[in-house]
């Protein structure tokens, strides 16, 4: 029988709506068989989702994703099968957990300048754990009418040369690979589609990750077109990369980023499952393969 994985997600301890146990309860009614949590920049709801995956017949991977400055560019790794309690990952996540904190007050500074008042409170009404990210104030700006939907306000207001934009100052690249390595994770390159950047550029990036010890890349993303599968199938298999699959769900709401209802891995294409780094830490984890 085939196994059914979906290697990218988030709950209430990030930006995602439901809360741990409620996105393994979900998962498993979408027929997922294994699950990584991977929330933004943290891993406090690792611990409810294990806890919750015991009893639902799922198998949890512990995962984490991190938030990267590349090239002036804001891109995300995920971790699969990290540590949580490794001490040098926790105090990087607790830099970029301050910055977050940071960043959540200036956007309410640099709203309210453009005469929307409210919007750090608003966020917090959002946020269900102690990250507040941009998608918090998004869900306010909707709630508040300042837009028809999340990604109207991302447009509007919240992406680079908009009123309640803030450059992030997260970790580089080699910093983040070395976390999530020295925590015993595999590393990969979230959603590459999505990056505003030329082919030449995207495949710098790859490359660089690669030699600092990066092993897959999402060729399957929730947020990939059949197109975009092809083509990241394409530079994945040319780089040697691994290819991983992630819905990245955050919300019942958003349909197309739905748990486990991802297309294929293409048959050009190793899947991060297959690899041996992946085997070696399944067995020790009891994931099944």
């Amino acid at each position: 029988m085939d196994i059914r994985y979906d290697l990218h997600c988030h709950s209430t301890a990030s930006d995602g709506s439901l809360s741990p146990t409620a996105l393994v309860a979900r998962a498993r009614e979408m027929g997922v068989d294994v699950l990584a949590l991977t929330d933004h920049d943290a891993t406090h709801g690792l611990a409810e989702a294990e806890a919750s995956a015991r009893g639902q017949g799922l198998d949890l991977i512990s995962g984490i994703e991190v938030s990267v400055t590349w090239a002036n560019q804001t891109i995300h790794i995920v971790g699969l099968f990290i540590d949580p309690e490794n001490i040098e990952l926790q105090q990087g996540l607790e830099r970029l957990q301050a910055f977050r904190r940071w960043r959540a007050e200036e956007i309410a500074l640099r709203l309210e300048k453009k005469r929307i008042p409210g919007a750090f409170e608003g966020a917090q009404e959002f946020c269900g754990g102690q990250i507040m990210s941009r998608t918090h104030f998004a869900q306010f700006l909707v709630k508040a009418g300042y837009a028809p939907d999340i990604r109207s306000v991302f447009k509007k207001y919240l992406v680079r040369g908009k009123p309640g934009y803030v450059p992030g100052n997260w970790a580089n690249l080699e910093e983040a690979l070395g976390w999530i390595h020295r925590a015993g994770g595999l590393a990969v390159v979230a959603h590459p589609a999505r990056y505003p950047m030329s082919g030449t550029k995207l495949r710098e990036l790859l490359k660089e990750f690669k030699d600092f010890g990066g092993l897959a890349m999402e060729v399957v993303s929730g947020s990939h077109s059949r197109d975009n599968i092809l083509h990241m199938s394409s530079l994945a298999a040319s780089l040697d990369l691994h290819a991983s699959s992630g819905s990245d769900f955050h919300a019942p709401s958003t349909a197309y980023t739905e748990l486990g209802r991802l297309q294929a891995v293409p048959q050009a294409n190793t899947p991060i499952w297959r690899s041996a780094a992946w085997q070696e830490r399944a067995a020790l984890a009891g994931i099944r393969q």
